[in-house]
């Protein structure tokens, strides 16, 4: 049945070919509101393998060739906003886009237009001349080597054929010369998309990039566009010397945004950041008193760097490392590379500091030396150094005596200890004082020189008759002078006294009796002339020791 709505003569054929025709007036009217050469923003929605697809508003999608983003740092991906004009439609449908504000000069009026207000066109690149590109812009243009974007001559050459975005920098009319330039075009993009990134790189977010140059000082990181410096104490907890030592142009790193400063143009990126702080743990790990192992890192005049683990250095200070030397530079004991043991004196967190000792690892000799080094003993070792005040005598490992210089000799006054002593002597001294506290100890030369006194002591015995010279009588005792040096007490009997002598306390004119003492010191008076002389200061008498007391030095006499 007919519908009665549709008149006979409408057939189903003329229904179709009624829709193709609408159709075809609706892509037309899209068509025309497309104008060629007219800028538009678009969105990229895909990229294949050789081409970029476009969203620029339309039913139908545009699409540029992959090979116009080669000199871009990064390629296009999927939500990318593009400046583009329209150039027309290919064979399936698609609209062909070219990169820029302006497609290409139609005439010498849009040439001028376009090298005044510097706007972009497009050219198609027809050959390799000397120094540089043929490019078609709508006359002859010439791209120089310089200003064409690329380095290498092969990848000059790669560009003949393609379709270009440019600027023209140069235009005579009169001549026809037309120059133009593709770099900057690449330079501007790249300064906007810098721009872009800048403001979207976050402080503390994470980001990936290849490492680009390096230098003593860190490593310039390529993360999207812009270049972030990772300084070389930010790229691993543990010390690093040089960037090189660890990282390589071309390497893929992963890295936190530290710091970002829009203005100057600077990012600053760390990559131990992302990985724990040993530091976090040393309160825990390390406690006074404890020994450490660690590796010797840097040597320094005041002390040497120890690494206990990767991140975390202690510090041995230069007065720490010996109990035996006086070390002057820690060179003189360690090298770097080198493994060693000490103890830990201090830990403080918040300054990431640690002291170690190595002296202490070693044991203090000091500990046990009242016990080891008694007073009154004897001791023997090499003088180490000399003073004004004295020498300075090794005793044991890392323990040191001063002989003053009064307590060098007994015989003789010493002003300087250099005119009797020289460093690297061995001598023997007797300890005098032990003070551990100050870490001293006081030694005595002379006290163990044998002086006549000592002699004498060894020599005689008591009962032995000796000669000796009367020094000085008072009251029932007198002094005796047995040699030079050598005095002893003799009692005396106060009726042996002469009166005389007893007003003058004994004293007389020595030197009035100096010829007889030379005539009668060793002979001593004739027998029985002695006894019948009173007893006074200056006689040669006759003495038997009574007495010899050896730890005293003393000797007591009485008249024979």
């Amino acid at each position: 049945m007919s519908n009665p709505e549709i008149p006979e003569s409408i057939t189903a054929e003329d229904t179709t070919e009624s829709f193709q025709e609408a159709f075809s007036q609706y892509e037309r009217s899209r068509t025309r509101k497309a104008e060629p050469g007219k800028a538009r923003e678009g969105t990229v929605i895909a990229v294949s393998a050789d081409s970029v697809y476009v969203d620029i508003g339309f039913k139908t999608e545009g699409i540029l060739p992959l090979a116009a983003f080669q000199n871009d740092r990064q390629p296009p991906k999927a939500g990318d906003k593009l400046q583009v004009s329209l150039k027309g439609r290919n064979e399936e449908g698609y609209y062909e886009l070219t990169r820029g504000k302006i497609g290409r000069a139609a005439s010498w009026e849009e040439l001028e237009k376009a090298f005044a207000e510097k706007t972009t066109i497009v050219g198609t690149v027809t050959g390799a001349v000397k120094g540089g590109l043929t490019v078609d812009v709508g006359v002859r243009a010439f791209l120089p080597a310089s200003r064409s974007g690329v380095r290498e001559a092969a990848d000059l050459e790669k560009l003949v054929g393609q379709e270009i975005r440019c600027r023209i920098t140069k235009l005579d009319a009169a001549d026809e010369d037309v120059v133009v330039d593709r770099r900057v075009i690449a330079e501007e993009e790249a300064g906007a998309a810098r721009e872009r990134r800048y403001g979207e790189v976050k402080e503390g977010e994470q980001v990936r990039g290849m490492v680009r140059s390096l230098t003593d000082y860190g490593a310039f990181v390529d993360i999207g566009g812009v270049d972030g410096l990772l300084h070389v104490g930010d790229i691993s907890w543990q010390r690093i010397n040089k960037p090189s030592d660890v990282l390589s142009v071309g390497d893929e790193i992963e890295a936190q945004v530290l710091k970002v400063d829009s203005e100057k143009q600077r990012i600053s990126l760390g990559m131990k950041q992302l990985q724990p702080n040993p530091w976090d743990t040393v309160a825990a790990k390390y406690k006074l008193g404890e020994r450490a192992r660690g590796t010797v890192t840097r040597l320094m005049d005041f002390g040497a760097f120890v690494e206990l683990e990767p991140g975390v250095e202690g510090l041995i200070h230069v007065s720490e490392m010996s109990w035996v030397k006086r070390v002057k530079k820690p060179s003189d004991l360690l090298k770097p590379g080198e493994t060693v043991e000490a103890v830990i004196l201090g830990v403080d967190v918040g300054k990431r500091r640690i002291a170690l000792g190595l002296k202490q690892a070693l044991g203090d000799p000091w500990a046990d030396m009242a016990e080891r080094v008694a007073v009154g003993s004897a001791v023997e070792g090499p003088v180490t150094s000399l003073t004004n005040f004295g020498a300075f005598v090794q005793i044991a490992e890392g323990v040191e005596g001063m002989v003053h210089v009064s307590e060098i000799s007994a015989e003789k006054r010493i002003n300087h200890p250099q005119d009797v002593l020289r460093v690297g002597q061995v001598v023997k001294a007797q300890v005098v004082a032990v003070d551990r506290e100050k870490r001293q100890i006081k030694l005595s030369m002379k006290q163990l020189i044998p002086t006549s006194i000592d002699e004498y002591l060894v020599e005689h015995r008591p009962g032995d008759m000796v000669s000796g010279r009367m020094v000085k009588v008072e009251a029932s005792e007198g002094w005796v002078e047995l040699g030079q040096g050598i005095q002893a007490v003799c009692r005396v009997e106060a009726a042996n006294v002469p009166e005389e002598e007893e007003r003058t306390g004994g004293k007389v004119d020595l030197a009035s009796l100096s010829s007889m003492l030379q005539a009668r010191w060793k002979g001593g008076p004739a027998a029985g002339t002695a006894r019948k002389e009173p007893v006074r200061a200056g006689q040669i008498r006759q003495f038997r020791i009574t007495k010899l007391d050896t730890a005293a030095k003393k000797i007591e006499l009485e008249l024979a």
